[in-house]
């Protein structure tokens, strides 16, 4: 029997780009050739609606990269399946020596990737893996006593010295140009064949222009003020190595949102009941409205507040939602309509082309007052005086509300009545909790 050529797996995930890519770059480095492969796991993709923006940026970002490869005569390997299978056939098929991927932090990809682990040492093949989508991991930024941070300014102060100290870590452009692929060509699937199809929600290219004024106007949603990198640093097609260097000499205020990324994703880390549960353990006792009517009301952008139906309006079409809306939506179905947040995170993981775990739940915490370092219960933002204040020439609001000049709705609340029963049902849940 003729033996199997020995070689190396690099495992995309999150980070699909070629370009200063960690882990792809320490395997290219390593020896034996490297074999690029994709799995489309089923147990993430089986739940999402056929036309899902999400899986169609992925599809068209691994096409590219296969191209790349192509030049290389080699192919992007892409498999669909359970992971654990999938694993099962490529220890089947090749003689793998090696496996090399870039970390993830969220508590599935936790656990995927040490079953995927133990299953690869037991066929005696080497595991290397790598921080590469984030700037400093969980336990890089800590207390003195050892401790995460739980409040984000002094998380921010530790993380800015700590960027100082280490000096900013090269950005590896070209060395996967080394070219040590595995040679193999294959014909790239179709996204039907996968189970998808294209859809017409559209991730938009990476603006970096916008982020040198990006303070002066981040808050106005008519204005062009978005760099629309969120979709890219969630499914890694930019490297956050590359964002952080430019946003150092750009912008600051650009800056301190990257490092909200990363306070969040250590928070989920580091507390993983948030997923379920409040930060804040006494804001569990809060009870929530249950109504079903208002919440499709919400989800549909039919409150009769301009500003949130707007924003749920763009978000249902486009996949996008400015982060200055982001903020009044959420606070509006906690707040006003005394709606469980984690309904409307839920929603948001839906429907978000730059869904990512950490940031959307720390976020939504964040508008409950339930969260780390959150807005306190009391503030509540006033959805009218938010418009009058953001978008005073209503150019966002007509954009997605065409019959906001004839037959718009009244709100369906009232802000003062919303705000005190608000208050009032905080106060009661927190005064019931159990310190």
């Amino acid at each position: 029997m003729q033996q199997k050529n020995e070689i190396t797996i690099f495992w995309f995930r999150r980070d699909l780009r070629l370009e200063d890519n960690i882990g792809l770059n320490k395997a290219l480095k390593h020896g034996l050739p490297v074999l690029a492969i994709f799995i489309f796991d089923d147990d993430i993709i089986n739940d999402l609606p056929k036309n899902d923006g999400r899986i169609t940026f992925i599809y068209n970002s691994l096409k590219k990269i296969n191209l790349q490869l192509n030049k290389y005569n080699s192919s992007l390997m892409i498999k669909k399946g359970t992971v654990n299978q999938v694993w099962k056939e490529l220890i089947a098929e090749f003689n793998i020596k090696n496996v090399f991927f870039n970390r993830d932090y969220e508590p599935y990809a936790i656990k995927r990737d040490l079953e995927i682990s133990s299953l690869l040492s037991l066929n005696n093949t080497k595991v290397y893996h790598y921080k590469d989508q984030v700037v400093f991991e969980e336990n890089d930024i800590l207390k003195k006593d050892g401790k995460p941070y739980t409040v984000y300014t002094p998380y921010k102060n530790k993380w800015l010295s700590k960027l100082k100290q280490d000096g900013f870590t090269e950005i590896i452009e070209e060395n996967y140009k080394e070219n040590n692929f595995y040679l193999f060509e294959t014909a790239f699937p179709t996204l039907e064949s996968i189970g998808f199809i294209t859809s017409n929600q559209k991730v938009y290219p990476a603006n970096f222009d916008v982020i040198s004024d990006y303070d002066l106007n981040r808050d106005f949603p008519a204005k062009n003020g978005t760099s629309y990198l969120s979709p890219h640093l969630r499914f890694g097609t930019v490297s956050v190595r590359k964002i952080v260097n430019f946003a150092l000499k750009e912008n600051a205020v650009f800056l301190s949102e990257l490092i909200w990324r990363e306070f969040f994703m250590q928070i989920l880390y580091h507390f993983p009941k948030v997923v379920t549960n409040s930060f804040k353990s006494k804001y569990d006792a809060i009870k929530w409205r249950d109504s079903p009517k208002d919440f499709e009301r919400w989800c549909k952008g039919k409150t009769g507040y301009p500003l949130v139906d707007a924003g749920m309006r763009e978000l249902n079409e486009t996949g996008y939602m400015h982060n200055r809306v982001r903020m009044v939506t959420a606070s509006f179905l906690c707040k006003h309509l005394l709606i469980d947040w984690r309904l409307g995170e839920a929603y948001f993981a839906e429907k978000l082309l730059d869904y990512e775990l950490s940031s959307n739940n720390g976020n939504w915490q964040w508008a409950a007052g339930t969260g780390c370092d959150a807005a306190p219960y009391f503030r509540v933002f006033n959805p009218t005086l938010q418009l009058q204040k953001f978008d005073k020439e209503l150019k966002y609001t007509r954009k997605w509300i065409p019959e906001f000049d004839f037959g718009y709705p009244e709100p369906m609340v009232d802000h003062k009545f919303a705000r005190e029963r608000a208050l009032e049902a905080y106060k009661i849940g927190l005064s019931l909790a159990k310190d």
